[in-house]
C-alpha cells in the first residue's frame, strides 16, 4: 500500500493521538497507508528526546511516497516551521507534495493582523521596517511554488472553517488527489 506522511502542528494539539487516528482512517478510505508522527514511540524523557523524534520522523520521510502538509498558519501568520522543514524535506527526495491551509486568505492580509504593515516604495513593510511578501499567495512563495511543483496546488476552502484544527475537508480533497496521482504511474506500468 502507499504510504503517506502526515506532517503538520497537529501534534501539538491537546487531542493529537485523536486528530491523527482520524486523518489515518481517511488514508485509509482512499488506498493509502497515512504515516503519523506521533505513531514513533519516543521516551519523551529521554534525555535524546528530540534527536529521536527527528530521526523517527526521518525515517517515516523516507519510506513514504508521499507527504500531505498542514499549512495552517501555527502560531503566527505562517506555517509551522517543522512542517515547511518537511515539506522541503520531502520535495528535494523528489516525493509527490500536497498541502492545505484551512486559513484562505493571503499572507500579506494576515501580517495585517500579526503586526502594523504599511505601504512603502510600491510595496508592505512591517513595523521593522522588513519588507513583507505580497504576490497575493497563501504563504511563503518557496512553500507554494514547491506544492505546484512536486504535487499540486495549496487546497484551501472558500472560507476558514469554524474550528480550523479540527476540519479536514481540506486534508481530504488532498487524500484523494494523493490516491489518484500515486495510483496513475502503477496502472501505466500494469496497463
Amino acid at each position: 500500500m502507499t504510504k503517506v506522511y502526515l506532517a503538520g502542528p497537529d501534534v501539538f494539539l491537546p487531542d493529537a493521538v485523536d486528530i491523527g487516528r482520524r486523518k489515518v482512517e481517511l488514508c485509509t478510505r482512499h488506498g493509502l497507508t497515512g504515516l503519523y508522527p506521533l505513531d514513533n514511540a519516543i521516551d519523551p524523557a529521554a534525555s535524546d528526546a528530540s534527536l529521536r523524534i527527528f530521526r523517527g520522523n526521518q525515517a517515516m520521510m523516507i519510506e513514504a511516497d508521499a507527504v500531505i502538509a498542514n499549512l495552517t498558519p501555527f502560531r503566527g501568520p505562517g506555517a509551522d516551521a517543522g512542517t515547511v522543514y518537511e515539506l522541503g524535506y520531502m520535495a528535494g527526495r523528489g516525493k509527490l507534495c500536497l498541502g492545505y491551509s484551512n486559513d484562505p486568505t493571503s499572507y500579506a492580509d494576515r501580517m495585517r493582523r500579526f503586526t502594523d504593515v504599511h505601504s512603502r516604495d510600491g510595496g508592505l513593510v512591517d513595523a521593522s521596517g522588513l519588507t513583507v511578501e505580497d504576490f497575493g499567495l497563501t504563504d511563503n512563495l518557496m512553500m507554494i511554488h514547491a506544492l505546484d511543483l512536486h504535487g499540486c496546488p495549496l487546497v484551501t476552502p472558500q472560507q476558514a472553517p469554524a474550528d480550523i484544527w479540527h476540519d479536514l475537508g481540506a486534508f481530504e480533497t488532498c487524500v484523494r488527489l494523493a490516491a489518484e496521482r500515486l495510483a496513475a504511474p502503477h496502472a501505466q506500468a500494469s496497463g
